[in-house]
C-alpha cells in the first residue's frame, strides 16, 4: 500500500508513524535518527523501500488527499 493510500484511509502514513516513534524514543531518552526510525517502520532503509515499492500517486489519489489531508505535522 502506498503512503498516500494510508493517509487517505487512516489519516497518517508510515512517515508519520516513524516520526512519532522517534519523538517517543527521544522523549524516553533514547536518541534515534530520522533514518533509523524509518528503517524500523519500513523494515529496510527508506531509500530502498522507495525504489522497490513507491509509485507516483494517481490523480485520484492526489484528489482524495486534498480532501482528506491530515492537519498534523
Amino acid at each position: 500500500m502506498q503512503n498516500i493510500d494510508m493517509m487517505n484511509l487512516a489519516g497518517f502514513c508510515r512517515n508519520c508513524l516513524s516520526n512519532w516513534y522517534r519523538e517517543a524514543a527521544e522523549g524516553a531518552g533514547v536518541p534515534l535518527t530520522k533514518e533509523a526510525s524509518r528503517e524500523i517502520v519500513y523494515g529496510m532503509p527508506y531509500g530502498e523501500w522507495q525504489k522497490l515499492y513507491q509509485k507516483d500517486a494517481s490523480d485520484a489519489q492526489k484528489a482524495a488527499f486534498e480532501i482528506n489531508k491530515p492537519q498534523h505535522d
